[in-house]
């Protein structure tokens, strides 16, 4: 016998699962290929290092002077006009040191053994497979439009995970059957590996999504980091109304992320100011020497970066987060800009001095690069191997369902309208414009247009 709610809940199931079909097709290729690219720069970055810093030297007990370093990196490009810009210090005693050397218009790493100032190796900078699948992550190499695909494809993803839940835990009697697959055969093991592995991914993939949609342009950048950047004023060293340069034009360099979120946008202060806090004794001699030294002393320690100041208002920039690799936790974040002339800190922020969205997304994004360590690594690639393979049991799911002999989506039978089903689209849709943009597209695909052309009708019957 039936009861008078099963039909009405069946045809709110197939809605649902209808709007999850159309999501998934969208969304699917974009998270393979966000997944392997992920995985890629998991790899290659402990491996060899994002900047090739984690090649191996033979410690020894004296290490050469930063400046001698620094020199035979310039000389390594071209002494007549090459300039150093950059400085990363060794993340162990037996690994390189990493010099940034521009030479007019082009900026090459220089890693050295710092025990005797012998270049070990040259190589264009942001130009290895780290880099290379950081660029397919980040627009796919296409740009803005990759961009904005890509932040589309994540906003529907948690169209998605919602959905998914939905259908996965209206079909489970038990938290035993959501959480654990049942293998039997057939098609039914496939769903059955798809929904466990949704539930067990499900939050992490949500909290990923909105991590990467924070660098994203339209809802990062115009939306959430305009509201979220650190207030240049908070150390009483306000940019002048005429500096228009930002953390992420000074230190960031290409596609490549360099500076924590928080202060992506936030301008940077400038040398030649009174005002500032005691730094580095202004009778000292302001090089490479002085300022490592006092970074040292103020607390940085292992792997950090030095920037060196850019034009006659540029400050000397010491920076440690762990989005850059530098660290294992996103709690050591700090940066410090020192005066070029005076010596004066400028800035000392760390990670107790960003707002509550700033915080979040120092941890999410460790989370999301796997830079807390081995454990993270680990779980990091599981993660991205899952990723994966529930793409892969969706396609199969709807290949295995699809009529035999019938070319076309053939998605899960269009039911009346579910206003109920109304309220997450609208939450996803006021959220994030380009998910608003991608619902209405399908609302009209499905809902409008199929309906009046045959030609369409039979390619999504």
């Amino acid at each position: 016998m039936t009861t008078p709610t099963q039909p009405a809940a069946n045809r709110h199931y197939l809605t649902v699962w209808r709007w999850h079909f159309y999501a998934g097709l969208f969304t699917a290729p974009f998270l393979m290929l966000l997944a392997a690219t992920g995985l890629a720069m998991l790899l290659f970055a402990n491996i060899t290092g994002r900047e090739g810093e984690r090649m191996r030297v033979t410690p020894q007990a004296v290490v050469q002077p930063l400046s001698a370093q620094a020199e035979a990196a310039r000389q390594a490009i071209n002494p007549d006009t090459a300039s150093v810009v950059q400085y990363i210090a060794p993340r162990q005693a037996d690994t390189v040191a990493v010099f940034r050397v521009n030479n007019n218009d082009t900026a090459t790493m220089v890693a050295l053994d710092p025990y005797t100032a012998q270049v070990m190796k040259t190589y264009p900078r942001n130009s290895d497979w780290y880099h290379l699948m950081d660029e397919i992550h980040s627009d796919i190499l296409i740009g803005k439009t990759g961009d904005f695909l890509l932040e589309t494809a994540a906003a529907l993803t948690i169209l998605l995970v919602i959905t998914g839940f939905y259908l996965w835990i209206s079909k489970q009697g038990s938290l035993k059957n959501v959480l654990f697959p049942k293998l039997g055969g057939g098609r039914s093991t496939w769903r059955s590996l798809h929904g466990a592995i949704g539930a067990w991914i499900s939050l992490i993939l949500l909290l990923f999504c909105l991590s990467g949609m924070a660098w994203a342009g339209i809802w990062g950048g115009k939306m959430v980091q305009s509201w979220s950047q650190f207030p240049a004023g908070k150390w009483g060293i306000k940019p002048t109304p005429e500096s228009v340069l930002t953390h992420g034009d000074a230190l960031n360099d290409g596609k490549t992320k360099e500076v924590p979120w928080v202060l992506e946008l936030t301008p940077m202060p400038q040398s030649g100011s009174t005002l500032g806090d005691n730094g580095i004794n202004p009778s000292e001699p302001m090089t490479l020497e002085t300022v490592d030294r006092f970074a040292r002393e103020i607390g940085f320690a292992g792997r950090y970066q030095l920037n060196f100041p850019q034009g006659e208002t540029g400050v000397w920039t010491l920076t440690q987060d762990s989005m850059s690799y530098d660290a294992n936790s996103p709690f050591i974040d700090r940066t410090v800009h020192i005066d070029q002339y005076s010596g004066k800190i400028l800035a000392d922020i760390r990670y107790d001095d960003y707002n509550a969205f700033g915080k979040f997304m120092a941890v999410s994004i460790a989370l999301h690069m796997g830079t807390l360590g081995w454990w993270s690594v680990l779980a990091n690639a599981i993660f991205c191997l899952a990723v994966i393979g529930i793409c892969i049991s969706g396609l199969v799911m709807w290949w295995k369902r699809r009529p035999s002999k019938v070319f076309a989506l053939a998605p899960p039978p269009k039911q009346p309208v579910w206003w109920t089903m109304a309220i997450p689209l609208l939450i996803i849709a006021a959220l994030f414009p380009t998910a608003l943009a991608a619902i209405v597209a399908i609302y009209l695909l499905d809902f409008l247009l199929v309906s009046r052309s045959q030609t369409l009708a039979k390619w999504f019957k």
